[in-house]
């Protein structure tokens, strides 16, 4: 059964990674034709330029979503752009208006019900980031070798029969140190929000959705579109929920449920 168009208050979306090869574009469009908002908040990594400027990997499916997205700017929407590590070149632009889209370094959103939420990329708070940028770049590409694997891997999967299983998410799931690094971010991040007296932080950056309690913080990260197929979305009442994009329909996972995602969990159909 297809999803039908649901309509809600804010939509949050993060890596995209548009230029990747890995980047699931066709399934963001298929998502985004069944989810409409009146303000969508693109939180950083859209744009992958560390790939563009390396090896681009630029298909019309992602002019397709550049354009989806201008379309809905002219349709009225509001659209805050909030540039990530790997689109960190448009941090020039930061204050300015492109397309109608509101170039920010990042923003305070006030939900529906009055709730004050900080929104950030969260590159900031990654130490390899911050410090030393060669070996972010390395991991990069140990995360885009581990993407190319994971692709032959799953093909001979789907010959066997079997469902798509992520390799790169394993890993991270599995390594005690990114499961560490992982959970050091979260904390980095509510911390922040503690320093603006907010109620919570919506960000992305770690590709690893999540909705959980820490503290006085919401901590709210959108996933991403290479593996997972995850965005977040406010109801009209100013609700969140996790929308997953899974096999043509989207399943919800609300605030109230207070969910924590599995990155090992089968989220994608990559057939």
């Amino acid at each position: 059964m297809k999803s039908t168009t649901k309509k809600y208050r804010t939509l949050f979306v993060s890596d995209l990674h548009l230029g990747l090869g890995a980047c699931q574009a066709e399934l963001f469009l298929e998502f985004f034709k069944t989810v409409e908002a009146e303000k969508i908040y693109l939180v950083g990594d859209l744009i992958d330029f560390w790939r563009i400027r390396k090896k681009p990997q630029w298909y019309q499916s992602h002019n397709d979503v550049v354009q989806k997205l201008l379309r809905r700017v002219r349709k009225g929407t509001e659209m805050i752009y909030i540039p990530g590590n790997h689109d960190e070149i448009l941090r020039t632009y930061c204050g300015m208006q492109i397309g109608g889209i509101e170039l920010k370094r990042r923003d305070v959103h006030v939900t529906a019900d009055g709730r004050r939420f900080l929104i950030i990329h969260g590159d900031e708070f990654d130490i390899v980031v911050r410090h030393a940028k060669w070996l972010a770049h390395m991991g990069d590409w140990a995360y885009n070798a581990a993407l190319w694997m994971n692709t032959h891997f799953n093909w001979v999967r789907r010959k066997a029969g079997l469902e798509y299983w992520s390799l790169s998410a394993y890993l991270k799931q599995r390594v005690k140190k990114a499961v560490n690094f992982i959970g050091e971010f979260e904390n980095a991040l509510s911390l922040e929000a503690n320093k603006h007296d907010v109620n919570g932080v919506i960000c992305g950056h770690i590709h690893q959705v999540a909705m959980k309690q820490i503290g006085d913080v919401l901590y709210i990260n959108t996933g991403d579109w290479v593996e997972s197929c995850t965005a977040v979305a406010e109801t009209m009442d100013g609700r969140f929920e996790i929308l997953h994009w899974v096999n043509g329909e989207t399943i919800v996972q609300s605030e109230d449920e207070k969910l924590v995602v599995k990155v090992d969990e089968p989220l994608v159909d990559a057939a």
